[in-house]
């Protein structure tokens, strides 16, 4: 029998009920008498395998006192979300994602940027807010399960300056300070090395069933693509970027000389 498979914002969905329900000390039996469903359903809207209803999420929100945050998740990855329609779907993937390997050639990595970086490129505090809260799920989660982050950076980007010298010192510790975590890999790719399939940035969010998709930066502002051949093509470019970049010792080092020379 073939596996149904779980749509990525029906899982982020479904991970948000759990953790508020084991906040509260429900069981999926005593969550299912509260709000008049049987065990089953609920275990299937946590699972991801279902999709519920407004008005489920707003008795769920209700049963477990969640103030309001479970109809907003509800409202944000089921019926719709803050970010630009080119975007939307990869939001919800690289939420679910086991793996996210980006390759960036004029700024930091979203995810790996402070606040006052960003507060440099983006204009709408809402926007702001929402990279902060993807930014959240990969720094600060230290569990086993916590996603794998590859991240290859164009030499460049350390010498740009993005806000102000203060910004950019900040910026270049900050990335000093990640590249320690075990579930970050960061490397530059040196300004002489040049790899031909990698023409612009990417990001490809891997899903635990291994399913890909790929979110390639366009003129016109962006593409999310799970089509094989655009997935073999920067799977392939992603390899050697990594095999052309620095390695993470040497990354490290690189960082560090560009802001005693660069930044202070």
């Amino acid at each position: 029998m073939a596996t149904r498979r779980r749509a990525p914002e029906l899982k982020a969905f479904g991970s948000d009920v759990t953790r508020y329900r084991e906040a509260a000390g429900f069981t999926l039996t005593e969550l299912a008498r509260k709000v008049a469903v049987s065990r089953s359903y609920i275990g299937q809207v946590e699972s991801g395998t279902t999709r519920c209803r407004e008005d489920f999420a707003r008795r769920v929100d209700e049963a477990l006192n969640a103030q309001g945050e479970i109809v907003k998740s509800w409202t944000k990855l089921i019926r719709g979300t803050k970010y630009p329609r080119y975007f939307v779907d990869f939001s919800k993937v690289e939420g679910t994602a086991v793996q996210l390997r980006a390759y960036e050639t004029h700024n930091v990595y979203g995810l790996f940027q402070t606040k006052n970086y960003m507060s440099t490129l983006l204009s709408k505090r809402e926007d702001i807010d929402s990279r902060m809260s993807r930014q959240e799920r990969v720094l600060n989660d230290t569990s086993d399960t916590a996603p794998k982050v590859y991240v290859v950076l164009e030499e460049s980007i350390l010498y740009r300056e993005i806000g102000s010298p203060e910004t950019m010192r900040e910026q270049l510790e900050f990335l000093l300070e990640i590249s320690f975590k075990k579930n970050i890999c960061l490397q530059v790719l040196p300004s002489h090395a040049f790899v031909p399939d990698a023409r612009a940035s990417f990001t490809i969010a891997t899903q635990e069933d291994r399913r890909e998709v790929v979110y390639a930066i366009k003129a016109t502002g962006g593409e999310t693509s799970d089509d094989p051949a655009d997935l073999a093509r920067v799977n392939d470019a992603f390899a050697m970027l990594q095999a052309e970049a620095l390695n993470v010792k040497d990354t490290r080092a690189l960082i560090r000389k560009v802001i005693e020379e660069r930044w202070t």
